[in-house]
């Protein structure tokens, strides 16, 4: 199923070219029930079908995964695209979720990717020092210009609208990983 669904996604991307490439970004929060190791096979098998196409459309792939087998799963797609010269690149829950996107697009310096070498357990990289631990000398919003990036805080904190649970949920699981004191969604 998987497979299929990449498939498809990477063949629409391929209809037309752009001359500076695209990009594909892979996301999640942390998934509660789905084997990631087992989603990212159909993955792989859709990146092996068009590694040639993907290096010729110049599509950059990147990955923000976590949940149940994760650590496997960025690790057999880290080691398909080192064996397809695809240049993906693949963070875990270590790296915030929107940090990817303003890395992707080349508005923030891309961050180390994680060590996935170990034999067991995440992978380990320098936590960002959270809240607690000094205070806040963030600096003022730059002033607006055609590219802002506005960075969530330790303090910053969400209204959901609608009945949104599975994402609240989300969010709330990322919350408990990260061991934030206040919760991040505010209200429904």
């Amino acid at each position: 199923e998987t497979f299929v669904y990449a498939k498809t996604l990477l063949s629409l991307m391929m209809k037309y070219k752009h001359p500076e490439g695209k990009f594909l970004i892979i996301g999640g929060g942390i998934a509660n029930f789905t084997d990631v190791a087992a989603t990212f096979t159909g993955l792989i098998k859709a990146l092996e079908h068009y590694s040639s196409d993907i290096k010729e459309h110049k599509i950059q792939i990147w990955i923000r995964r976590a949940g149940p087998n994760y650590v496997e799963g960025l690790r057999k797609v880290k080691a398909a695209s080192d064996k397809l010269g695809l240049g993906l690149k693949v963070y875990g829950p270590e790296t915030h979720i929107t940090a990817v996107i303003p890395m992707a697009l080349g508005l923030m310096e891309a961050l180390p990717e994680p060590d996935l070498s170990q034999a067991c357990g995440p992978p380990v990289r320098k936590m960002i020092p959270g809240a607690g631990s000094k205070p806040s000398t963030q600096k003022p919003a730059p002033p607006a210009s055609t590219h802002t990036i506005v960075t969530a805080t330790p303090e910053t904190t969400s209204i959901v609208f609608g009945m949104q649970n599975r994402a609240v949920q989300g969010m709330l699981d990322f919350d408990f990983m990260c061991k934030r004191k206040k919760p991040s969604v505010e209200a429904m």
